[in-house]
């Protein structure tokens, strides 16, 4: 028998397995599509609190009060080291801009400020930290430096926020993945499950190829190509049901996050990598379920 001929009949045959028994590896091909559609949206709204993580992290500005004893030129050392020691962006915030920019955000009570005999706000420097310096424990460092400076007597940037931001961001990766680990467990032993039934039904033609000298890998072949089908039909249905999601629900989605976070925040629920990842997914679960149910049942 050629390997042709063995290629086109196990194709048949896993063809056939699923039209002998369509119930149940209905419910297989349901239960792929329902697990990784859920890691699909998950994918997607991973993404989307991830740029919501880094939209807020972005809006973490570092504020170096100065002494009112300092000059024009000693203000400006100091900006030159702040920049030498974070490589970030620095803007100078004199006494006057300060006062004003405090009237501004009181609105009507900032004239009660024009009564002042003088200007209490120091002089203050305002830094964007770099993208690679935003985590807790680099602002923790870069806020002891920069209080060691001679000149500053302060320095502030949101400790708790931060913290509090990367702590959810921990929390969601953490759970995302127990749940991912959860979801792939359960899918692979109902697969299992239901290709063991599959199996059981065709028991006779199974004794029946192995009376006549039929291999292992021949007798397990269909069953693993079935698994595969079940695989690649659940991730078809759930990369159409993404898709779908997407059509009906990703323009209102798309324009919350817009308005909470500006343009370009909430990304396609469905991409070509993410299609391409689902539907390999699909087949490595089909497979992993069958070479369970094959492995348990068949014994050879």
């Amino acid at each position: 028998m050629s390997v042709l001929s063995k290629a086109a009949y196990f194709w048949r045959s896993a063809a056939g397995g699923l039209k002998h028994a369509p119930f149940v590896h209905f419910i297989a091909v349901s239960t792929i599509a329902i697990a990784l559609f859920a890691a699909g949206l998950a994918r997607g709204a991973s993404h989307v609190v991830d740029n919501l993580l880094a939209s807020l992290g972005g809006e973490v500005e570092v504020t170096l009060y100065l002494a009112p004893q300092l000059g024009e030129d000693e203000v400006h050392g100091v900006h030159t080291r702040v920049v030498e020691l974070s490589h970030g962006e620095v803007t100078v915030v004199p006494p006057e801009a300060a006062l004003k920019r405090l009237k501004q955000e009181l609105g009507d009570l900032g004239e009660a400020l024009s009564e002042l005999p003088e200007n209490p706000l120091p002089a203050t420097l305002e830094l964007r930290v770099p993208e690679a310096r935003r985590s807790p424990a680099a602002l923790a460092a870069l806020a002891k430096e920069l209080r060691a400076l001679p000149g500053v007597t302060g320095v502030d940037y949101g400790e708790a926020a931060v913290e509090r931001l990367s702590a959810i961001a921990r929390a969601l990766s953490f759970g995302a993945l127990v749940a991912l680990v959860v979801v792939l467990g359960t899918t692979i032993v109902i697969v299992a499950a239901t290709l063991q039934l599959a199996i059981y039904s065709r028991r006779e033609e199974i004794e029946i190829q192995k009376l006549v000298g039929a291999t292992d890998r021949f007798v397990k072949a269909p069953f693993l190509l079935e698994g595969l089908l079940q695989g690649l039909l659940g991730a078809l249905v759930a990369v159409g049901g993404l898709w779908l999601f997407g059509r009906l629900l990703g323009p209102t989605l798309g324009s919350l996050f817009a308005f909470l976070l500006g343009p370009g925040v909430a990304a396609p629920w469905v991409e070509t990598r993410t299609a391409l990842e689902l539907l390999a997914a699909g087949c490595a679960l089909g497979l992993g379920g069958s070479f369970v149910a094959v492995g348990r049942f068949l014994r050879v």
